[in-house]
Formats: C-alpha cells, structure tokens, sequence
C-alpha cells in the first residue's frame, strides 16, 4: 500500500469521524457468487430467455410468480452454498475496531456480511436479502425468513404444492414475495434504509466503495454527498469505474486496484495499528 493512501487512513483511524462502507457484487464474487448481471442472471422461461433486468420485477412476479420464485431460490442455493472471504472478515473486524463510527451500506442479497459477523444494526442491506420474504400484498411490514423446508431449486426444478403454501403470508394467506429491490420498484426507508444511508453519508470522514460499479441509485448519492461534503473516498476495484474517478478527482481520494480479499485486510491492519 502506497505511504499516501496510509497516512490518510491513519489519521482518519485516529480521528472521530464516520466510517462507512459501501459494497456490491465484487466482494461476493470473490466467495464465488456470480455476479447479477453475468450469465448465471439470465433465465428461460419456455422459449423466452429473459435478462435480469426484465426477470427480477414486480410486473414477472405478478404476471409469472413461479417463475421468478424458481429464479430467486436457485439464486438462493448459490448464495447458501458460499462463505464469506477474508474481505468479508475484515469488515467484522473493522466493525468491531470502531464501534458506532462504523457503518455498512451493502446492496449484495447474499447475506455473507451477516453470516461473517457483521451486526443487523450497523449493516444496511438496501437491496433486501435473498434469504428473506415478505407479504406481496404489505398487508404488513414484516419480514420472514424463507422456510427451511422451501429447498433451493436447479434451473429444471419446478415449484411443488408444499413450496407454494409455505411461501404465503403468515397473517392474510397471500403469496409472498422474495425480500428484494426488484428493478422497477424505488428505494424506501422501511425496507431499504433509503434515508438513514443518506444520514450516514453526510457524516462521513472516510467512504470505502468495494466491489461496485454504481449501476444503481442510492449508491452513488452516497458517494456524492460525502464526495461534497469534503469526505475521503476510497475504491477498492479489480476494474476502473466511476467511483474510482470520483474519489481521484476529489485530490484526497485513492483508487486501489485489487481484489477486496487482499485489500480489505491490509487496510484494516493499518487502521488498527497505525
């Protein structure tokens, strides 16, 4: 690591500012989830073959519901199947080093931060969590973890009658729906911690992007708002992308071309020991 990118970390280790974390799809592929938008997201339906874009919307579930349960829950199988990576670890680490300075604000489903360590409280999950459900009628603000008995399927699997009944609302009976942001639906604070992420933002001294190419909204008002308000900007990449010219162009930011495995540990020791 570069003595610049240290010295800076350092003393925002020492100081008494927000720490924040921002993560997307590139931490998790290094546990071996494939990305959203690879080939592993496209999905065939008869003979239609359907991008994630057109698959994972709320019009699919109202229209196929099957179908985009089938999707979500052989997506569920890849997700159970990995474990977390040393970059996931020190992000537990670093939780547990800074206490209520630190925040995680992650859009992967997957609930590999969780499962590594890192607290509900401080890990914002803005895209939901694949391993939960809620009522598609929001006859109710709960959220219910899938049934263990609703097995994830292979792209051949269909949805049994069992599956179908556990896959109901506890309270009115209706069908639920995978506990995600679907591509046409909008943030919101309920279920998406669409104005506390804002609110951690503009309290930030040092925003760490890991992983993400700012495809989606809220992110990148994140990173513009502790952008203008002077904030450190760091991107963690194996790819150059529009956080890393962000955090460049501020004159106080870094770009870090590495996978987040290796990167995310070397920056945890140096802002535990420096």
């Amino acid at each position: 690591m570069e003595e610049s990118v240290r010295n800076v970390l350092q003393e925002i280790a020492r100081g008494s500012g927000g720490i924040t974390v921002l993560t997307g799809a590139g931490i998790s592929a290094e546990s071996g989830i494939p990305t959203f938008r690879g080939p592993e997201g496209y999905w065939t339906v008869g003979s239609q073959v359907y991008q994630p874009q057109e698959m994972a919307t709320f019009w699919m579930f109202t229209h196929q519901p099957d179908e985009l349960w089938k999707w979500y829950l052989y997506r569920l199988g890849i997700c159970r199947a990995a474990e977390p990576n040393p970059g996931h670890h020190a992000l537990v680490a670093m939780e547990q080093h800074f206490g209520d300075r630190f925040t995680l604000i992650t859009q992967n489903v997957d609930g590999l931060h969780l499962r590594a360590g890192n607290s509900p409280e401080r890990t914002y999950q803005i895209h939901g969590n694949i391993n939960h459900m809620r009522c598609s009628m929001e006859c109710d603000g709960t959220v219910y973890p899938v049934p263990q008995a609703v097995q994830p399927k292979t792209k051949d699997e269909r949805l049994t009658d069992q599956d179908r009944e556990l896959l109901r609302c506890p309270l009115c009976g209706s069908r639920t729906r995978p506990h995600v942001l679907l591509f046409d639906e909008s943030y919101n604070e309920h279920h998406y911690h669409f104005y506390s992420s804002l609110k951690v933002a503009r309290e930030t001294a040092l925003l760490l992007v890991v992983g993400t190419a700012g495809a989606t909204n809220l992110p990148n008002q994140v990173a513009s708002e502790v952008h203008q308000r002077g904030g450190v900007i760091i991107d963690v990449n194996i790819e150059t992308n529009p956080f890393a010219r962000l955090a460049e162009s501020s004159g106080r930011g870094f770009f870090i071309q590495q996978p987040s495995a290796s990167a995310l540990p070397a920056i945890l020791t140096t802002m535990s020991t420096g």
